[in-house]
């Protein structure tokens, strides 16, 4: 039976005559209403006819999450008093329950991306709802762009509503319009109880969150403002934490507490969830859970919020090669929607564990995933599609450039796309399994080597980490699955079924490309920039000398389908729980840092590994290496055959230690095999490394006499003043040019002390404007001396922004105007010394000093240097280097 009243409350109900009529319209809209309102439930039973109200339509929502798709779906059926499954169903990666019957159907959005990658027409669909498109996830948007190109170009009957609590609605309004205008903007106003905010930041300062680690200090505080909420609130306490690490340590702070403490996330097993979501039973709760409880999902009893204040989202490392998760601090939109779950059935408190001042400076909003994570999916799907630019497809933030050409690099390299961006057969059937592409290479060239089962147990464990007490060993962790009894291993057990069928299904032969290497990394970004070529390696057997045998070892197939899924990691040792990832990236086993106190992998097999595929890492606070969390050894072979698209060998000539070093060398990616001394190298190549050295370590490995450090200031001058022909002889432009006025040294020279040996000034001559004839007035322009009245030669120092004439003020009397150099265009300024030659004034204008200056510097220093003269007229007197006697002697 219809649970009428229920539905009669939801405040959703009063905007749903818009929706309709602009559904009818456009057969576009958005739907903005806070949370509570019954968007994500009502509206779908409404559009399918559920409700007893308009005609009986097929309804299909998206949702971000598994854990949103199924409680969504159960609220619905519940509101009809049936079972999921009968007119309201679900499905989610590796779960269904629909039948014929069922008119609204809740999936994930990997789903729906799926189905319109296999059925671009949706049909037998007529309305799909996109739930909570604020949170910008990249599959929601992917799914967006495709259904605005399905309606546009297929199915323009079908009807599409964006719907969410908090969104930039205008953005959505105009993406969903397209060319007829912006799509109509429908609001619904919430019932919202009031929600007091009680700021509660730490007594001490915390370090900040970095990757995925988070002081332990700000745990431990989060679980005291739990307790303080538990003593000063009645009603359940909802607490926000980043991850699912972080909800187990509060959880274990919280021990003993008078409450019932629950944990929801999205690796929570499913009847856990449910009894999250149905409700106590007088017991009082504190419910511990990730950002998947912000929105689509109702707690009940939620009186009480606390918001650790960060969250956890995709992040692409492209310099490291480096893909996971990281921690970041939520944004004011997020915080709204956490404190708004204290407000849905009656007024709440959320307490906020950071100061208020901090606030306003929290981002407004979260940031598009398509700005920040790894693309290769996302460029395999619009592949998939027929537009693998993506730049016929309408999304709110296009792709950035980088990312997507690093990602079809990947997919190039794995053969899942043509050298046009095109997705080959191969690529159509990775897209088909529901795991990011450099899994889907694993599984499939996997199971060609150790048959499908073992190959698909263990990308299974690949897709979803395991929790950390399975260990950083693959290979034990895949054991522990086995016999493990947890949720964890319940999960995995159900994905490894699903990835055995999905990879024993007949298409393309599994090895198409096997031994193709590429930029992959957990996310598969050729962050690295190595070269990667698949279509060279095409046809080649992974795994030949490890034998194509499904009774080989866990160990050995834990390491090739690791190695499979993420070649730019498999990893050599350099050191006690040391390795270079073939990336060129820098690794390290947990507790190997300085200053850990421990031993590398301390109880784990991989410390003593020469080799290793590394499957999950990442990068610590303040480290450049990253840490290896989850690895499987392998041996040279293994991982040659795995990264063969990196294998390189060539003639290396460069500089190292001061010295030109000429090798031949065999490479894997960044790790170098084997060397040897090459005994005739290229000149050319030769000459390569010299300038390479000295634009390593500067042009002070050259010698500058003072000779040619004033040379070199006269030339700067006169770039700077007068411009071409003069040259540029600033450190960058030498260093570019180093050819032009070094070629001759330089091809001699084989190390540091050639360099030293080579004269500077000399090479600098070279630079001088000789073929225009202008070097001819190099002198008259920026003359190194200039004659005075004494008839001394003074030297000019051309070092700073003005040139400058040092000179006892003596050897100038006479001389009524400053000299000037560049043609008359640039002014001396003249450095006025007194007999001790020590500074007595500076002028630019001598006439003028000698007018108003002069009087007072001759009252100070007559008395102090009687035995000079200091004439009454300095412009009528003689000038001399000497004293006054010697002066009358002549």
């Amino acid at each position: 039976m219809i649970a009428r009243d229920a539905l009669a409350q939801l405040p959703v109900r009063t905007a749903l005559p818009a929706l309709r009529e602009a559904l009818d319209g456009a057969g576009t809209a958005v739907l903005c209403a806070p949370p509570g309102t019954g968007k994500t439930t009502l509206v779908p039973l409404e559009l399918a006819g559920l409700t007893g109200a308009g005609p009986r339509r097929r309804v299909l929502v998206a949702e971000p999450r598994r854990i949103a798709a199924r409680a969504a779906a159960r609220r619905m059926a519940w509101l009809l008093g049936e079972k999921t499954g009968e007119q309201v169903g679900f499905t989610v990666r590796g779960e269904r329950r629909a039948g014929p019957r069922t008119a609204v159907e809740v999936v994930t959005t990997g789903v729906l991306l799926q189905r319109l990658q296999r059925d671009p027409e949706l049909a037998g669909v007529d309305v799909v709802v996109l739930d909570e498109c604020h949170e910008r996830h990249l599959d929601a948007d992917t799914c967006a762009a495709f259904l605005l190109d399905v309606r546009e170009t297929l199915r323009p009957e079908l009807r599409l509503v964006a719907a969410s609590a908090t969104t930039d609605a205008l953005g959505w309004a105009r993406l969903l319009g397209g060319s007829d205008g912006a799509a109509q903007v429908v609001e619904a106003a919430g019932v919202s109880h009031p929600v007091d905010v009680v700021w509660a930041p730490p007594e001490r300062p915390v370090r900040p969150a970095h990757g995925l680690r988070v002081d332990p200090a700000l745990l431990t505080h989060v679980a005291g403002v739990v307790r303080r909420a538990l003593r000063e609130r009645s009603g359940d306490v909802l607490c926000f934490l980043p991850g699912v690490g972080e909800i187990g340590r509060v959880a274990g702070e919280l021990a003993g507490v008078d409450a019932e403490v629950l944990q929801v996330h999205g690796r929570a097993p499913a009847e856990v969830q449910d009894a999250v979501l149905a409700g106590g039973d007088g017991v009082r709760r504190v419910v511990l859970a990730t950002s998947v409880a912000e929105s689509s999902l109702t707690v009940p009893g939620v009186r009480v919020v606390v918001d650790s204040g960060l969250a956890r989202v995709p992040r692409m490392d492209h310099a490291r090669g480096l893909s996971a998760l990281t921690t970041v601090r939520a944004s004011r939109a997020a915080a709204r929607q956490r404190a708004g779950r204290a407000g849905r059935e009656a007024p709440g408190v959320v307490y906020r564990c950071w100061a208020e001042g901090e606030d306003a400076r929290l981002p407004a909003f979260p940031e598009p995933e398509i700005k920040v994570a790894d693309l290769t999916a996302f460029a395999l799907q619009t592949a998939c599609w027929g537009d693998p630019s993506a730049s016929g497809l309408a999304l709110l933030d296009p792709p950035p450039a980088g990312a997507l050409a690093a990602a079809r690099e990947v997919l190039t390299a794995i053969g899942a796309v043509d050298g046009d961006g095109r997705a080959t057969p191969r690529g159509a059937r990775m897209a088909r399994m529901g795991v990011h592409p450099r899994l889907a290479r694993a599984l499939l060239d996997g199971a060609a080597e150790v048959g499908v089962k073992r190959a698909a147990e263990v990308v299974a464990l690949l897709s979803e980490e395991p929790p950390r007490a399975y260990g950083d060993d693959l290979a034990a962790a895949w054991r522990t699955a086995r016999r493990g009894g947890d949720g964890y291993a319940a999960r995995w057990r159900q994905e490894a079924r699903r990835l055995a069928s999905v990879g024993a299904e007949p298409g393309v032969a599994p090895g198409v490309a096997r031994g193709s290497g590429g930029g992959a990394d957990s996310g598969g970004s050729a962050g690295s920039g190595a070269a990667v070529d698949a279509r060279a390696n095409a046809g080649a057997g992974a795994g030949a000398n490890t034998g194509a045998n499904a009774a080989a070892s866990d160990d050995v197939v834990a390491g090739l389908v690791a190695a499979l899924a993420f070649p730019e990691r498999v990893a050599r040792a350099r050191g006690v729980g040391g390795y270079l990832m073939a990336s060129g990236t820098g690794a390290e086993l947990a507790g190997a840092g300085p200053g850990t106190g421990a031993r590398a992998g301390d109880g784990s097999r991989l410390r003593d590994a020469g080799w290793l595929a590394v499957a999950v890492a990442d990068r610590p606070v303040a480290s450049v290496s990253a840490r290896v969390r989850l690895a499987a050894v392998i041996d040279e072979e293994t991982a040659r055959a795995a990264a063969r698209a990196l294998y390189s060998s060539g003639e290396e000539v460069g500089w190292s230690d001061g010295e030109v070093v000429a090798r031949t060398v065999t490479r894997l990616g960044a790790i170098e095999l084997s060397s040897r001394p090459l005994a005739a190298p290229d000149p050319e190549l030769l000459r390569d490394a010299v300038v390479s050295g000295l634009r390593r370590e500067g042009l002070g490995l050259l010698r500058w006499s003072p000779a040619a450090q004033a040379l070199r200031q006269r030339m700067a001058f006169l770039h700077r003043e007068v411009g071409a022909p003069w040259p540029d002889v600033s450190d960058a432009a030498l260093l570019e040019r180093a050819w032009d006025w070094l070629g001759i040294e330089l091809g001699r020279a084989r190390r540091r002390a050639d360099l030293e040996r080579i004269d500077a000034g000399q090479a600098l001559n070279r630079l001088l404007p000789w073929a225009t004839g202008d070097a001819a007035r190099f002198d008259t322009l920026a003359p190194e001396r200039i004659e005075v009245p004494s008839g001394s030669h003074i030297r000019v120092d051309y070092g700073g922004e003005q040139p400058v004439l040092a000179v006892k003020l003596q050897e100038l009397f006479g001389w009524h105007e400053s000299p000037r150099v560049a043609d008359g265009r640039v002014p001396v300024l003249v450095h006025l010394l007194s007999p001790a030659g020590r500074p007595a004034a500076v002028t630019a204008d001598l006439a003028s000093f000698w007018r108003e200056g002069y009087r007072s510097v001759r009252a100070e220093l007559r008395g102090r240097y009687p035995k000079h003269p200091w004439p009454e007229d300095p412009t009528t007197a003689e000038p001399t280097r000497h004293t006054s006697a010697r002066l009358k002697r002549g």
